[in-house]
């Protein structure tokens, strides 16, 4: 019997995630962080939208959002986008310099269940895996940090999750993930592809019109002929 589709209840679950131009540096000192966390609460109040997960990096950062109605997505990222490059260049001095980003916003529809745990497992990891910390407690910019060290202020930016968080979840965050795990991820990341269950994704890639992201990748191969063989 074939698996059903699933779908979180009231949307459908986004990992998102934008770079530096060139991969360049976006946030260089505490204040890079904090204003881009100022602009996330602050579009908050204009453009609702759920916030299960994020991570700031170096250059870049990861969110797992989970928007409620069609086009809150992209109306919450734009206005995002919008507002943190006009700090970032004004507070820069590099107004009307250039790019911050390297283009616009990455989107990866992911599957509820165990697909949403290792993703928001994958985007918390972050700091840990690039060795700027040695405890994961210690990185002041991720929801990990704020679930667990912030104030009841500072929680509210954070939503509830599509299911239930396990227990010593910072334990399942500091564990690796396997190899297939990190594979299917960085795939979905490189294509932009939906990340679950073959049949929920190929459903979705349609639903989304994303089903190039499903196309193998590189020149078709040749078939050799047998002719004379």
């Amino acid at each position: 019997m074939p698996r059903p589709i699933r779908i979180a209840p009231g949307g459908i679950v986004f990992h998102v995630l934008n770079r530096g131009v060139g991969r360049m540096r976006i946030f260089d000192h505490q204040d890079d962080y904090l204003v881009f966390e100022r602009v996330m609460e602050e579009t908050l109040e204009i453009w609702p939208m759920r916030i299960c997960a994020y991570c700031l990096m170096p250059n870049h950062w990861h969110m797992v959002l989970w928007p409620e109605h069609d086009g809150d997505l992209a109306a919450f990222m734009q206005r995002l986008s919008v507002t943190h490059v006009a700090r970032w260049q004004r507070n820069k001095r590099c107004v009307g310099d250039g790019h911050v980003y390297q283009g616009r916003f990455k989107s990866f529809p992911v599957e509820t269940d165990d697909y949403f745990y290792q993703v928001v497992r994958y985007v918390e990891r972050n700091p840990l895996r690039a060795n700027l910390v040695k405890d994961l407690d210690e990185w002041r910019w991720s929801s990990l940090w704020r679930y667990r060290q912030g104030t009841v202020s500072q929680k509210r930016l954070l939503s509830s999750w599509p299911v239930d968080r396990p227990r010593k979840w910072k334990c399942h965050v500091e564990h690796p993930q396997t190899e297939s795990e990190e594979a299917a991820l960085q795939r979905s990341i490189a294509r932009g592809s939906p990340l679950g269950e073959e049949a929920w994704v190929r459903r979705i890639a349609e639903q989304l019109n994303l089903s190039s992201t499903l196309a193998t990748r590189g020149r078709p191969r040749k078939v050799r002929s047998t002719r004379n063989a």
